[in-house]
């Protein structure tokens, strides 16, 4: 955006903010909710409590006492926006596909006393450090992407320590669930306020649980998730499981069919990738493993849309990358990781604020690209090699031929991202 867009947008967002004025019961309660808001969306480097109040003119008591001991609903807020966002979805044209994401982010923190704290594994530090997880929903339809939905992950260890849990301010019927039933009872919630999903992504921390695949499978959710190398699958009924590096390897994606992913701001990868129907717990799905050609990564996915093309299946299964972008934006324009405080509600309220803030900038976006189509034209996602600007005709899909005439581009030995995780098979 230019500086004069921004300064535009002043107003706009005075308005937005007044459409959430039915969630507080006094007038300065609402008028702290649009300093914390417009603190948020402020160029400070720091967006907690301290100095958002202190830019501001409030005391910081006050802002303190807005986000753990007012009364007002942030449940409530958080239905409004996932509502006003659904609007818009339904607003774009009916040829773009709605693809929910799934993922988490995590924030290093110092102590004992944050809301769900511990030694784990942390993305943010690429390796168990100190700190909290968040666990997420996002959309992209087209060009349009926002965050939808935020929930503390609270580990077992506070779980089994209820004193803490108590000191906390967290509730007796908040306990631990595995990162999967917390999304999925986001999706239910989301579903509530309006908003459903063509597909469904996520990464392998969620691709190896089983029981949530299973779970989408029945309620009749499409969906693309990525798994580790070690997920266990079979050929045939009956059959002993196999690693799915053993049904389909390296050299199959190899021979596979060629696909380009057309990404804004770096130069386009080409991926090579096959499939096969498999059985998992007795559900047919689609196995798919796919290599990147220019630094040999192995990705593999599962899904349960067995009667989609290959090429479909991967232009959803990469549209995951949409919800890394949001995180960046959350974190540094909107302050998603930043609080500082020791109350759970506190924590949960700076969550929703934050979601209620990328919001507006989502609505915005969108609006400011100019009345320009929001066809999506393909950036960000891959599709079937075009015979106008690629160089492998349709002709050549059967990529052995076209290996052979090129010479293999790929390296001896292709890499595997990510981590051996355990599948979970029940619930």
């Amino acid at each position: 955006m230019t500086d004069q867009e921004i300064a535009g947008l002043g107003p706009a967002f005075a308005s937005y903010l007044k459409g959430y004025r039915d969630c507080f019961l006094q007038k300065r309660t609402a008028t702290h909710f649009g300093n914390y808001c417009r603190g948020l969306l402020s160029d400070l480097p720091r967006k907690s409590v301290e100095p958002i109040a202190l830019a501001c003119g409030t005391a910081v008591r006050t802002l303190q006492e807005f986000l753990v001991t007012a009364e007002w609903d942030h449940h409530k807020a958080r239905e409004k926006l996932q509502r006003q966002i659904g609007q818009r979805l339904k607003a774009l044209p009916d040829d773009l596909e709605t693809i929910g994401i799934i993922d988490e982010t995590s924030s290093l923190k110092k102590g004992a006393q944050t809301p769900g704290v511990q030694r784990q594994y942390l993305g943010c530090a690429g390796k168990v450090e100190n700190g909290i997880v968040t666990v997420h929903v996002g959309v992209a339809k087209g060009a349009f992407q926002a965050l939808l939905d935020a929930d503390l992950y609270l580990p077992q260890s506070w779980d089994a320590d209820r004193d803490r849990c108590r000191n906390a301010g967290i509730p007796n019927d908040v306990r631990y669930r595995p990162k999967w039933q917390i999304a999925y009872e986001q999706l239910v919630r989301l579903d509530a306020n309006g908003i459903q999903f063509d597909w469904l992504v996520f990464d392998e921390g969620y691709g190896s649980k089983v029981p949530f695949l299973r779970v989408l499978d029945a309620v009749g959710q499409r969906f693309v998730g990525e798994v580790p190398v070690s997920f266990a699958v079979t050929t045939a009924a009956g059959e002993q499981s196999q690693r799915a590096d053993a049904v389909l390897n390296v050299n199959d994606a190899k021979q596979g069919q060629v696909f380009r992913l057309s990404r804004k701001t770096v130069g386009d990868a080409r991926w090579r990738a096959t499939s096969r129907v498999v059985e998992v717990c007795e559900c047919r799905w689609l196995l798919v493993v796919a290599i990147n050609e220019s630094t040999a990564e192995v990705k593999y996915f599962v899904s349960n849309a067995t009667d989609e093309p290959l090429s479909r299946v991967l232009k959803v299964a990469f549209r995951r990358a949409t919800i890394e972008h949001d995180f960046r934006v959350a974190k540094s324009e909107a302050g998603l990781t930043h609080y500082e405080g020791r109350q759970y509600v506190g924590l949960l309220r700076h969550l929703v604020l934050s979601l209620v803030v990328l919001g507006f900038v989502s609505l915005h976006t969108e609006r400011l690209r100019g009345e320009k189509s929001t066809v999506d034209d393909g950036a960000g996602v891959p599709g079937i090699e075009c015979p106008v600007c690629g160089d492998v005709p349709p002709s050549a899909w059967d990529t052995r031929d076209d290996v052979r005439r090129r010479g293999d581009p790929l390296s001896p030995t292709a890499k595997r991202t990510g981590h051996e995780i355990t599948q979970e098979t029940a619930a």
